[in-house]
């Protein structure tokens, strides 16, 4: 395969390779599809395959490392990505669609009428344009299963808060920019809330703790208030 790419070192125990700074669902899908090739790869001493929008980064076991090769560490697990990349076949997607109901009454959507105020449009059309699009499940991170997903129609796109909350409820449906996300848990956060799903995304102890990973799809299909308790009591 052939496409532009950059390797370098991210510390002293990791490496870093990137296909960009542009968020589309392209250069996502390379990233996962190397992140498949060298789990494939089994390579001893990498302690943890991260992966990000544009990203891959391998953390790495010095001595392990040390003890394979005179070169660097950065020259051997360079080597062994270069491989990899040369190797990467058609991504075998995780594409599982999930339907994520979501309450958008105002004591859960927060920052309704601030987004409204700021693109213009109403408060209907904005849960209309939200929930009319499936977003891709680009990565992990910030919180134990929060999912970055994307990309947020042009028309709805808000900027983060200027000063985060210091306690974002569970559960909290928000957008940033063209990302959309949930929080899985109580936390401080600066996205645009529009809405909270009764839907646990986090379950520490499950053999798969996490509801959303990279390669999902995800739809948010609008409910009544009341739908909304009936599901969080079940």
């Amino acid at each position: 395969m052939s496409f532009p790419y950059n390797i370098y070192n991210c510390g002293d125990h990791a490496v870093t390779v990137s296909f960009g700074n542009v968020i589309d669902i392209n250069t996502n899908e390379k990233v996962m599809a190397l992140f498949q090739q060298l789990n494939m790869l089994n390579i001893e001493g990498i302690k943890d395959i991260i992966t990000a929008y544009t990203t891959l980064t391998l953390v790495y076991d010095l001595q392990k490392i040390k003890q394979q090769t005179q070169q660097t560490a950065c020259s051997f697990i360079s080597e062994k990505i270069e491989t990899a990349i040369k190797n990467m076949s058609v991504l075998q997607t995780n594409n599982t669609a999930i339907e994520i109901p979501v309450c958008y009454d105002k004591d859960f959507g927060i920052d309704l009428e601030r987004v409204a105020q700021h693109t213009q449009i109403s408060i209907h059309e904005i849960i209309q344009i939200h929930t009319s699009k499936t977003y891709d499940v680009y990565m992990l991170g910030f919180l134990p299963g929060f999912a970055y997903m994307g990309i947020v129609d042009e028309r709805i796109s808000a900027p983060r808060l200027i000063t985060p909350r210091t306690n974002v409820a569970a559960g909290s449906v928000g957008i940033a920019g063209d990302q959309t996300g949930i929080y899985p848990l109580d936390s401080p956060g600066g996205w645009n809330i529009l809405g909270r799903t009764p839907i646990q995304l986090f379950t520490a102890g499950k053999e798969q703790p996490c509801l959303l990973q990279p390669g999902n799809t995800v739809k948010f299909i609008p409910i009544t208030k009341a739908a909304f308790d009936q599901l969080k009591q079940a």
